[in-house]
C-alpha cells in the first residue's frame, strides 16, 4: 500500500497556495472582513480580562501648531482623559499638527519631492504615546474632535520606554494602515479602525498622518488602547483566514525587508549562466533608466535575479538621491554599511525619522558620511533623535558641497552642536524648526551663510532676541526669499523694519503668534510697501492687524496667494473685498476668529470670489 502521507503534504501545499492567491486577489472589503473575523473568533479566558488605557504621556512627535513653553494645540495634550471630546469645533485643549491640506507644498520655501518614494508610503506627521501597561493590543481608538480623517497609520513598539535598560531587539508592527480619504463631516467622531493581531505585547503606540485632504486642521483630543495582558488564543481557522499578514512574513523571512539589505545585494547564489536575456542587447544607460522607476526595495530585489542585474542594481548612479525615510522602522547601521560602497555619488539624502531608539549609531552615521558625502547637496535629518554635535561636526567636515539641511525638531541636539553649520557656507535651505539653536550660534550661522535663500527659525525658544537676529538677516541674507518665524515670542517693530529694508526679495514670511509686534507702530504696513513680491503671509493671532494694513497689502502685494489673520479684531469685510479683488492669485484667506467677519460675510465672500478658500474656524 503506497503511503499516504506525501500526498496528504502535497495537498496540504496546494491548499496553501490557494489560501495566498485568494489573500492576494481579495479586495479591500474581503480583507476587512478577515480582520473583523480574527476580533470575533478571538478566545480570551475569564483571567485575561480586557485592559483599558489612555496614553500616559507623549514620547515623541514631529510638530505642532502649539508652543514650546504652553500646553494650546500641543501633542501633549494627547496624553491622559479626554479634554473636548464629544464636543465638535477648534479648542486650545486638543493636539494640532502644524500643516493642512496643500497649502504648504505650494508655498515658495516648499522642498522638492524625493523621487523614489513608495507610493504606500504617504505619511507625513507622527506622535507616539506611551502607556502604563503592556498589553496585546485589541483596539486603538482615536478621539478626533475636529476635522477628521487624517490618520493613515497606526504602529505598536515592541520596546518598553519606562524599563530601565534597553532593549535588545526592537520590533514596530503596522497595526493598521490606509490610504488618505476624505472626510467630509468636520464633527468630532471616535475612531475605531479594525487592527490586526501582534505577537508581542506593547505600550508603546504611533500614530501617522496625513493631512493633505483636510479642509482645516485635525484635532485629536485622546488615544484609547485596549488589549489583554496575555496573548489572545486564535482558532486554526482564524490564522488561517488571514493570510494577508502570512505574506508579510513571508518576505520578511526571505530577505525582502529593508533590515535585510546585506542579503538583497549580496551577489552570491546569482545564476551563472551567460545568458541574460534581451537584456544583453540593451544599452546600458536604458536599463539604467529602466530602473530608475524601481522603489528602492524593488531594487534591492531585482539584484538578486542575475549578475548582470545586480551590477545595474548596484550602480551608485541609481542612488543619486535616496529616500531611505520610508523605511525608518527598520533601517539601521548594518543597512547604511551595506547601503554604502553604492552611495558614494549620492547627492539627495533623506534619513528623516530614522535612526531612533538605537537603530542608528553615531559611528555608524559617520563611517556612512565620511565615504559617502562628499557630494550631497541636500540632507534631510528631521526628527533624528541619534544626533549629537559630534554628527554635525562631521556633517560640516564631509559635507562642504551642502545646500539644503533639515534639522526640524532635532530637539535632542545640544545648543553648541549648531556651531558647526557656521562650517557650511553654501547652504541656501536651513530648517531650525523646533531646534534648541542659541543666539550666538545662529548669529555666526548668519554670518557666515550669506548665499540662504530659505531659513526656517520657528519655535526656536532659546532665542534670546530677534530683532538682533533679524538685523543679521537684513544685513547678511540679501539673497533671501522665505523666512519662518513662528512663535519668535520677542521680535518688534525694529526687528521687521530691518528685514524689509535688507531682504527685497522676500515671497513668503511666517509671523504667526509673534505676540510683541503692533500694528499702531506701522510694521504691517512697511512690511507691504517693501516686499511686493510677497505670495504668502502669515500674521495669526496677532490681534491688532486692521484694515490699514489690509489696504497696503492691496495695493502693494498684488502677488499674494495666502493671508492667515486668524484672531484679528480690526480687520472689516470692505477692506477684505478691496484685498480680493487686489490679489487675483489670492487661494487662501484665513479668517478665523476675526471678530468683524462673521459667517454672513464669509459666505457672502464665498459668492463674489469662489476660486479664494476662505477659512473660518468655530468653536462649539
Amino acid at each position: 500500500m503506497p503511503p499516504v502521507f506525501p500526498m496528504l503534504t502535497v495537498l496540504t501545499m496546494f491548499y496553501y497556495m490557494c489560501l495566498r492567491r485568494r489573500a492576494r486577489t481579495a479586495t479591500r472589503g474581503e480583507m476587512m472582513n478577515s480582520h473583523r473575523t480574527i476580533e470575533a473568533n478571538s478566545r480570551t479566558s475569564p483571567l485575561n480580562a480586557e485592559v483599558v488605557q489612555y496614553a500616559k504621556e507623549v514620547v515623541d512627535f514631529s510638530s505642532h501648531y502649539g508652543s514650546e513653553n504652553s500646553m494650546s494645540y500641543t501633542m501633549w495634550n494627547l496624553a491622559g482623559v479626554p479634554n473636548v471630546f464629544p464636543s465638535s469645533g477648534d479648542f486650545t485643549q486638543t493636539a494640532v499638527f502644524r500643516t493642512y491640506g496643500t497649502w504648504w507644498d505650494q508655498c515658495p520655501s516648499a522642498p522638492v519631492p524625493f523621487k523614489r518614494t513608495p507610493p504606500n508610503f504617504q505619511s507625513q506627521d507622527y506622535v507616539e504615546l506611551a502607556f502604563e501597561q503592556q498589553v496585546y493590543p485589541t483596539a486603538v481608538h482615536v478621539l478626533e474632535t475636529y476635522h477628521p480623517g487624517a490618520v493613515i497609520r497606526i504602529l505598536a513598539c515592541s520596546a518598553n520606554p519606562y524599563s530601565p535598560s534597553p532593549p535588545a531587539e526592537v520590533r514596530w508592527e503596522i497595526l493598521w494602515s490606509e490610504k488618505p480619504t476624505k472626510v467630509n463631516a468636520s464633527q468630532a467622531r471616535q475612531f475605531k479602525p479594525c487592527i490586526k493581531q501582534i505577537n508581542f505585547p506593547t505600550n508603546l503606540i504611533r500614530l501617522e498622518v496625513n493631512s493633505s485632504l483636510l479642509d482645516y486642521y485635525t484635532e485629536l483630543d485622546a488615544v484609547v488602547l485596549h488589549g489583554t495582558k496575555d496573548k489572545p488564543v486564535l482558532s486554526l481557522k482564524t490564522s488561517l483566514i488571514d493570510m494577508n499578514d502570512l505574506e508579510d512574513d513571508y518576505e520578511e523571512k526571505n530577505g525582502c525587508g529593508m533590515d535585510n539589505l546585506n542579503k538583497k545585494f549580496s551577489s552570491i547564489a546569482l545564476r551563472e549562466g551567460t545568458s541574460n536575456g534581451y537584456f544583453d542587447k540593451l544599452p546600458y544607460e536604458l536599463i539604467q533608466l529602466i530602473l530608475n522607476h524601481l522603489t528602492l526595495p524593488d531594487l534591492c530585489r531585482l539584484a538578486q535575479t542575475c549578475k548582470l542585474l545586480n551590477q545595474h542594481c548596484c550602480d551608485p548612479l541609481q542612488y543619486i538621491h535616496l529616500n531611505l525615510q520610508p523605511y525608518w522602522a527598520k533601517l539601521n547601521d548594518t543597512s547604511l554599511e551595506f547601503l554604502q560602497p553604492r552611495c558614494t555619488l549620492v547627492q539627495w539624502l533623506n534619513l528623516s525619522w530614522t535612526g531612533n531608539r538605537g537603530f542608528i549609531s553615531v559611528s555608524g552615521f559617520s563611517r556612512f558620511l565620511k565615504v559617502c558625502g562628499s557630494e550631497l547637496v541636500r540632507l534631510e535629518l528631521s526628527c533624528s533623535h541619534f544626533l549629537n554635535e559630534t554628527c554635525l561636526e562631521i556633517i560640516s567636515e564631509m559635507c562642504l558641497n551642502l545646500q539644503d539641511l533639515n534639522l526640524s525638531s532635532c530637539d535632542k541636539l545640544p545648543p553648541q552642536a549648531f556651531n558647526h553649520i557656521a562650517k557650511l557656507c553654501g547652504l541656501k535651505r536651513l530648517v531650525l524648526y523646533r531646534t534648541k539653536v542659541e543666539q550666538t550660534a545662529l548669529l555666526s550661522v548668519l554670518n557666515f551663510c550669506s548665499e540662504l535663500q530659505h531659513l526656517s527659525l520657528g519655535s526656536c525658544v532659546m532665542i534670546e532676541d530677534y530683532d538682533v537676529i533679524a538685523s543679521m538677516i537684513g544685513a547678511k541674507c540679501k539673497k533671501l526669499r522665505t523666512l519662518d518665524l513662528w512663535r519668535c515670542k520677542n521680535i518688534t517693530e525694529n526687528g521687521i523694519a530691518e528685514l524689509a529694508s535688507g531682504c527685497p526679495l522676500l515671497e513668503e514670511l511666517d509671523l504667526g503668534w509673534c505676540p510683541t509686534l503692533q500694528s499702531s507702530t506701522g510694521c504691517f504696513a512697511k512690511l507691504a510697501r517693501h516686499l511686493p513680491n510677497l505670495q504668502k503671509l502669515f500674521l495669526t493671532a496677532n490681534r491688532s492687524v486692521c484694515d490699514t494694513d489690509i489696504e497696503e497689502l492691496a495695493c502693494n502685494c498684488t502677488r499674494l496667494r495666502q493671508l492667515d489673520i486668524l484672531g484679528t479684531r480690526m480687520v472689516s469685510p470692505a477692506s477684505l473685498r478691496k484685498l480680493l479683488e487686489s490679489c487675483k492669485d489670492l487661494s487662501l484667506l484665513d479668517v478665523s476668529f476675526c471678530s468683524q467677519i462673521d459667517n454672513r460675510a464669509v459666505l457672502e465672500l464665498n459668492v463674489s470670489f469662489p476660486k479664494v478658500f476662505i477659512k473660518k474656524s468655530f468653536t462649539q
